[in-house]
């Protein structure tokens, strides 16, 4: 039956993409309705492959999603969440709020009822961050959009041995701002000063930047972005209690090369989000009623990397880095005297060190060419025991120290020109060690895990790739009551296969076109994350397309769809309660000469595993550059979100999401 439905969404899809390719005469026919003034400002810049609002990824076999600065920028999103559920295969627990929001991607990470599952990476800068479970305390990813100039997505497993072990869902990585993306490389002090406000919750936020290069060699940037926003309103004009949010972010970053020839580079990162919250729900996913704390969360992340990347050395490219992040909830009841203060009354400390030590060479073996990687790495989690139960005695969140030792290798592999094979190994070896009520227990596990992927290119355009991987999710310290557990690491596969296409001039002269579509079947087993499940299978189909025409007509298509089944304790198989729902998003658009972007998105969803119903999204933006007078340089953004006043709430969420919001940001650098 999986099977079936799968070729009724694939058909489904295909006939998606033919009606929006078929539309392009119709959009041109209301385009030359306009006036000839705007007619004739024509197109911003020279066509290239990928102008829509998002590149398509054709050239790799990972299923690899790249969001860039400008529609990071465009998106006005005010939590990172918000931002990368425009990915196909990535679903959302709530998003609106950065402290009770979590990141699903094919059916892994957060649930509701655990902010994290361990199968989803979250990677910034090369720092590994995030937290463990933390029952009922979503706390992924916490920090703020307005520090990143990129964000990548890869979902499934295969290219992830660089990140981590037991990764599923996939690697969500982020990369902050430089001060050269403002100063141009060129030596001068700039500043940029982003105001930005929403309509619904009476929010507002400002990010101020400090560019400053010195010398060519020497880049400092300081960032301080602070947001303000109150509860909001869902469709019906109801209130959302407890969803008013008050973070502030800071970003402090150093870049310094030298060497003859600039072959050496030193990089220094600090960035700090903080917020409180009062009179708020323990349960960040307001979903069961414990009590009201106070709570003030924080998050951390520091980095320290050296490179070297001598001249005419193709096996030397070397990069030593050093992170260090923390996530710290303090929390305290409201009303002391209740069930449940062994939970609101504790705090949670989590902090990871880490150092990876890695090099990257290029050689020749015959006819082929390698791009091979290969490091260590090392890491420490580190957990303050912070919760004990009066009643029972027993943790409930165990303290200690989870260290791990691993080798990696990824290796390139181009055969001529046509093929590329890439294979992948990761060993890890892991110490666990108990503290406090835990002290003296110490559990060792290891896993070699590696996966390969081969892509072939034909001189079409077309491509069509297969990759297969397995990894090992290694116990965890919440599991330190648990003995079976503590010796019992989760096991996956994942397979993968599809197609691209890339090429101009497809249905007119300087149009573009760009689409690939993957295939995935992944198998979870010696579960021990979920309670009553001992497997989970999956499979869906994942599409991405974009198609520019001369005239600045874009179309940008993303779709997802998947049946996600798990084994319960019965024995009998049943719907995996934590599948995103089938989803599709279109966007067109039109670029008028430099100074305008005009875009409407459609978002679309079927009923979910939690059966909250199926809908219909419109989102509606404006990108303004004004190309002269007062304003020239000046960037104004407008966007209206849930157009129509809609009432929904996705598949995987708690809360009822926002009703209509229109979007204010104004921006410049001077």
């Amino acid at each position: 039956m999986g099977k079936f439905r799968l070729t009724q969404h694939l058909l489904g899809t295909v006939s998606i993409l033919g009606l929006t390719l078929g539309s392009g005469a119709l959009a041109q026919d209301l385009l030359e309705e306009l006036p000839p003034e705007v007619q004739g400002e024509g197109f911003l810049g020279t066509i290239e492959l990928g102008q829509g609002k998002r590149e398509v990824q054709v050239g790799t076999a990972e299923a690899l999603t790249v969001i860039n600065q400008e529609e990071i920028d465009d998106r006005q999103a005010g939590t990172i969440a918000e931002l990368i559920d425009s990915v196909p295969g990535v679903a959302l627990v709530n998003g609106s709020r950065p402290e009770g929001s979590g990141i699903n991607i094919r059916g892994f990470g957060a649930n509701g009822t655990y902010g994290t599952d361990q199968k989803v990476a979250i990677v910034i800068d090369g720092a590994t961050t995030g937290s463990e479970e933390i029952y009922r305390v979503g706390t992924q990813l916490f920090t703020d959009p307005s520090l990143y100039k990129s964000v990548s997505v890869n979902r499934g497993t295969v290219g992830s041995f660089e990140f981590g072990s037991g990764i599923i869902g996939g690697v969500v990585s982020f990369e902050t701002k430089d001060a050269s993306d403002f100063t141009g490389g060129e030596i001068g002090l700039r500043f940029r000063q982003t105001l930005g406000y929403s309509s619904n919750g009476a929010g507002y936020h400002s990010s101020s930047i400090i560019a400053w290069q010195p010398m060519e060699n020497l880049e400092v940037l300081l960032n301080y972005t602070k947001r303000d926003t109150d509860a909001y309103k869902d469709g019906d004009g109801n209130l959302i209690q407890y969803t008013a949010t008050e973070p502030y972010s800071g970003l402090a970053k150093i870049k310094y090369t030298f060497g003859d020839a600039g072959e050496h580079g030193l990089t220094f990162s600090y960035q700090k989000t903080s917020t409180e919250e009062f009179d708020a729900p323990y349960d960040a996913f307001n979903v069961v009623n414990f009590g009201n704390v106070n709570r003030q969360t924080e998050s951390e992340i520091a980095t320290l990397k050296y490179e070297y990347n001598p001249v005419g050395n193709d096996l030397i490219d070397l990069t030593v880095q050093y992170s260090y992040s923390d996530i710290y909830i303090e929390s305290e009841p409201t009303n002391p005297g209740g069930f449940a203060d062994y939970l609101l009354d504790g705090d949670h400390d989590y902090t990871i060190d880490k150092l990876t030590v890695k090099n990257a060479m290029f050689f020749q073996t015959g006819a082929a060419s390698h791009d091979l990687r290969f490091g260590v790495e090392w890491i420490s989690k580190d957990r303050l025991e912070s919760q004990v139960d009066p009643v029972s005695g027993n943790v409930s969140v165990p303290g200690g120290r989870d260290e791990r030792t691993a080798l990696f290798l990824v290796d390139d592999i181009d055969l001529g020109g046509h093929w590329t094979i890439s294979p992948a190994l990761r060993w890890e070896s892991q110490k666990i060690t108990g503290a406090g009520t835990y002290a003296g227990d110490r559990y060792d596990n290891s896993a070699l895990m590696g996966g390969i992927s081969a892509r072939y290119e034909f001189d079409s355009g077309v491509s069509v790739f297969a990759s297969a991987a397995y990894t090992e999710s290694l116990p965890i310290l919440d599991d330190l009551n648990n003995p079976t557990y503590m010796n019992q690491p989760e096991k996956s596969t994942t397979y993968e296969f599809g197609a691209a296409y890339a090429s101009s001039g497809v249905f007119a002269g300087d149009d573009s076109l760009q689409v690939k579509a993957n295939v995935f079947f992944t198998r979870l087993w010696d579960v021990t994350s979920y309670s009553g499940i001992g497997a989970v299978e999956s499979h869906g189909l994942e599409v991405e397309m974009t198609y520019a025409m001369e005239n600045g007509t874009y179309f940008d298509l993303n779709t997802a769809y998947g049946d996600y089944d798990a084994l319960q304790s019965s024995g009998l198989w049943g719907q995996w309660d934590n599948a995103p729902a089938n989803s599709a998003r279109l966007t067109v658009g039109k670029r008028l000469g430099e100074a305008w972007d005009l875009s409407w998105e459609q978002v679309v969803a079927e009923n979910g595993s939690r059966n909250y119903g199926g809908y219909g999204v419109s989102n509606l933006r404006a990108t303004y550059r004004p190309q002269s007078g007062a304003l020239q340089g000046a960037e104004i953004r407008l966007g209206i979100e849930n157009a129509f006043d809609r009432q929904y709430k996705p598949n995987l969420a708690t809360e009822y999401k926002t009703g209509r919001n229109f979007k204010l940001t104004l921006a410049k650098t001077f």
